[in-house]
Formats: structure tokens, sequence, C-alpha cells
């Protein structure tokens, strides 16, 4: 495995509310671990959620005795979800604070994700961008009711309100995906930093290139500045996805 990620404040806003992790050694019972976490909240409470949920996580998947990786993200999300509430309740300034979090793991050829907000993960080969997890997003409800077309998204005047977030409620409910690796493709974890600037076939594009990954980063960084760069953009990129067995 090799990966890299990074962060960038865009070129509209005056705060850093993105953070990520990314490993590709051992983090306690995991082999690895790659997360995205885009916060919410006024003054500097997004930044701390966002920057905190990440810290907390590593934290406990380093001292977690569960071996299955699924368990270990569930126990995880919500070990950080109540402390983010109890720190909202104990800090004035910091009530109303959340967070998106996508997070991953790989184990031989299987990917293991979570996620709860609409920061994303995508499988890439050349042939596609495959977007695996689920924006819980009021957009994304649109669209699965009828009301919304998916190819209007990008210019919904709502579609940074987010239905689910760490830190915004004590039933926090991420979702979770099994998904089976072949050798030639890559990972990418982002926030809509990036997807609501830059459309998923140039994503595609730019990640399958055969450069450095932290090459593929700045690219990706580059472009979504390029368009504007209306966000934070957190990205994370990750090929030889797997060992083989």
């Amino acid at each position: 495995m090799i990966s890299y990620g990074k962060t960038d404040i865009g070129m509209i806003r005056s705060i850093n509310q993105d953070s990520i992790f990314f490993s590709d050694k051992n983090i306690g019972n995991l082999p690895n671990l790659y997360i995205v976490a885009d916060g919410m909240g006024g003054h500097q409470a997004g930044d701390y959620a966002s920057a905190h949920a990440v810290t907390w996580f590593v934290d406990y998947v380093k001292t977690c005795r569960y071996k299955n990786p699924i368990t270990i993200l569930k126990t995880g999300i919500a070990k950080i979800n109540d402390m983010l509430l109890k720190r909202a309740e104990e800090n004035s300034e910091m009530r109303g604070m959340g967070t998106t979090f996508v997070a991953a793991v790989i184990m031989a050829d299987k990917l293991y994700v979570a996620n709860i907000g609409d920061s994303r993960l995508y499988v890439l080969s050349a042939e596609e961008a495959r977007q695996i997890t689920l924006d819980h997003s009021l957009v994304e409800e649109l669209i699965r009711t009828g009301q919304l077309e998916r190819r209007k998204v990008r210019f919904h005047p709502e579609k940074n309100i987010i239905t689910r977030a760490l830190g915004t409620s004590h039933e926090a409910i991420p979702d979770f995906f099994e998904i089976t690796l072949s050798k030639s493709e890559k990972i990418l974890l982002c926030s809509d930093g990036l997807t609501n600037m830059v459309e998923d076939d140039e994503i595609k594009d730019i990640v399958m290139q055969k450069q450095f990954v932290d090459k593929i980063c700045d690219e990706l960084i580059d472009r979504a500045n390029y368009y504007g760069g209306k966000d934070n953009i957190g990205v994370v990129v990750i090929e030889q996805a797997f060992n083989e067995v």
C-alpha cells in the first residue's frame, strides 16, 4: 500500500475545517487506516470537531481489543460521537459543531468503509469512478425520492445541507460497506470541497494517471481551486490497494 493525503483551505474560506489521517502501517489491530473528516460549526468549532474526531478515533484504534474491522469502525465512531457531544455540552462556543467522517481499512483484497455525512469514498479504475459511500444530505434524499435529478445536484442551493454527522445527535448512525478490490484499482477519500467543484470523470482521469500519489493529491486540489475553491478540500489517495495472499 502507498498512500498520501492533503488538505487545503480553498480560495474562499478563512479557516480550514477539513482533517485527514493516513497510515499504511498497523494502527492497533488494523493493518492500515485512512480518514477524511469535514467539520462544521461557527468560530473554531468545525475545525475542533474534525481534528479531534480524527485524533480521538486513531487513539481509540490504537488501544481497541476488537479484531473485526467493522466492529472497530462502529465502536470507534460511537465513542467519538459521545466525546464531541460532551465537549459541546461543556463549552457553549462548541455547541452546534459536528463533522462528517469517512474511514477505510484494507485487509488482503477487502476494503472496509464507514461513513457519516457527505464526505465520500471512491474506488477508481481506468473505466469508472465508483462512489461507494452514500451521501447523507438533503439533495441525496431528494434524488432518492425522485424530486431532483442527479445532474442538477452541483447547482442546487441547498447542496451543503447534510442529514447526518458526528457530534450533532446521540444517534449517529454511519453506513458500512465491504468491497472486493482488484489490483488495478485506486481508492480516494475526499470532502465535498473536491466533489462540489470537480466532476467524477475528471477526478477519475486525475487519480488514474501514472504518477506518485502525492502529485495526484496536489492536482486534485489544484483543480478544485481552479474551478473556484469554494470550500476546504481534503483528499487521501491510496494505490496498490491490497497485499496478495
